[in-house]
């Protein structure tokens, strides 16, 4: 297929390679140009314009937020994208955007005879490297996800239809809130133990075969934290970002989540310390500087 692809950052990268590689035509685009001049020459592709990315027959979408969605398929370039929308393309969303945005993304690009879903992804960098994304597809349309999933399946094997529009991004924003809580709560716990006198290593063995295990004690903290590396892919803005997304989503349920609440105020409290490009795994230092 000719597949269109906006953003080609640290996750579109690689996602718009394992495209590529698969021996789908590319379009890509981006705002920084000269590195999507070099992404279009390492793998083949074209670096392309808006309105050449609209012509594709699949277009995906992996950009910071639903604002910058927004603003390529329907403001940038004098609104190039959606004036050049075909009817029958198929728009795969698979940034972390709200729920809600998704929602009136829709109707906006049906009106053009294209189709809007949501797709985003969980794994970040390392494994949108590998390919092995898991993919949580919505959208209104059955024909149109079966177009895309041949290109989502280059990313990842794991592909789950979660609902209607929007439904991709809200199962997105709840799984990285239980991520963000698991992560404050081990670097609490671990934090209360080293003023105890406990090792954290050993306190990560234990908890890695006892009931408090969870990714962040598994792959987090040992690979990230405990070696000082803080090069999990995955940065703080973002992940203040998701959490924040899951608690709004529960008010507008009329549900009380105050567990999300506050694991949501910790996240927004380590992006506004240690700044929004810093990654997640820091957000220890901001939480306890004595880590």
């Amino acid at each position: 297929m000719k597949v269109g692809f906006i953003g080609v950052g640290n996750m579109g990268w690689p996602m718009a390679g394992h495209i590529a590689k698969a021996g789908h035509q590319v379009v890509a685009f981006d705002l920084d140009k000269a590195r999507c001049e070099k992404f279009a020459a390492e793998h083949g592709a074209k670096a392309g314009s808006l309105a050449e990315v609209a012509a594709c027959e699949v277009v995906i979408t992996m950009l910071p937020t639903s604002k910058h969605v927004r603003a390529a398929l329907t403001e940038a370039d004098g609104g190039a994208f959606i004036k050049a929308l075909k009817p029958g393309t198929v728009i795969v969303d698979m940034s972390s955007s709200e729920p809600g945005d998704s929602r009136e993304m829709g109707p906006i690009i049906a009106k053009t005879g294209a189709v809007f879903l949501d797709g985003p992804v969980s794994g970040a960098v390392p494994r949108a490297i590998t390919g092995d994304l898991a993919i949580m597809l919505g959208g209104d349309d059955a024909a149109a996800k079966e177009k895309a999933k041949p290109i989502l399946s280059c990313m990842g094997k794991k592909i789950f239809e979660t609902g209607p529009l929007g439904s991709g991004h809200a199962m997105k924003a709840l799984n990285n809130y239980v991520g963000a809580a698991g992560l404050a709560a081990a670097a609490e716990a671990l934090s209360v133990g080293k003023r105890f006198g406990l090792d954290p290593a050993v306190m990560v063995d234990i908890l890695n075969v006892s009931t408090g295990k969870n990714f962040a004690t598994e792959v987090v903290i040992p690979s990230q934290v405990l070696t000082r590396k803080f090069a999990g892919g995955f940065a703080v803005g973002l992940m203040a970002k998701d959490v924040k997304i899951a608690a709004d989503l529960a008010k507008q349920m009329g549900m009380e989540a105050p567990v999300a609440q506050l694991v949501s105020q910790r996240w927004i409290e380590a992006r506004d310390t240690l700044g929004a490009d810093k990654d997640a795994s820091e957000s220890v230092l901001a939480w306890d500087p004595e880590f």
